[in-house]
């Protein structure tokens, strides 16, 4: 039990200094925006209660907005994609259920079913917080644009860092 404390509290510090000292001074063109501090809150157990989720979240996302200067989108965002998540692990996993001691990972749920898990949570995240960002529906086309682009590159590093620690604790 401690020692899943321990781990996501580093694992929350450590993508929090990632995203404010590193992904946040990257931007292609105001297009690509990767938000890679939302694997917090893809990797949380299973086992987590509903109240820490959201409010693990929320303290994530208020402290991205912070540093961030958003005044509260990543916090929404993030609350946001917590309160879909218990649905969406539901809906993915199906009748098969979820041992005690699952981890939502690729290691414990295999790639496919990872790669459907966050990729809609991501979605998810993504498109909120855009649209609170632009807070208008007349640049429809562009803000989608955004958004999925910034999904996708946020996507593919959480599958990078997903790997290398999967590798990593393989190895050890």
């Amino acid at each position: 039990m401690n020692n899943i404390i321990v781990r996501n509290t580093v694992r929350f510090i450590v993508l929090v200094l990632i995203q404010v000292f590193v992904l946040n001074n990257i931007s292609v063109n105001g297009y690509i925006n990767p938000y890679l501090y939302v694997l917090f809150i893809l990797l949380l157990p299973f086992e987590t209660p509903g109240w820490l989720l959201l409010t693990s979240s929320f303290v994530l996302g208020f402290t991205i907005d912070i540093f961030a200067h958003t005044p509260g989108m990543h916090t929404a965002a993030s609350v946001f994609m917590a309160f879909c998540r218990p649905g969406l692990i539901r809906l993915i996993s199906g009748s098969k259920g979820l041992e005690p001691g699952m981890a939502p990972g690729i290691k414990d749920m295999g790639f496919r079913w990872f790669f459907l898990y966050s990729l809609i949570l991501i979605l998810l995240h993504h498109l909120l917080f855009f649209f609170l960002e632009i807070f208008r529906f007349n640049e429809f086309a562009q803000t989608l644009y955004r958004a999925l682009l910034s999904t996708f590159s946020t996507f593919l590093l959480v599958l990078l860092v997903e790997y290398l620690f999967i590798r990593r604790k393989d190895k050890a």
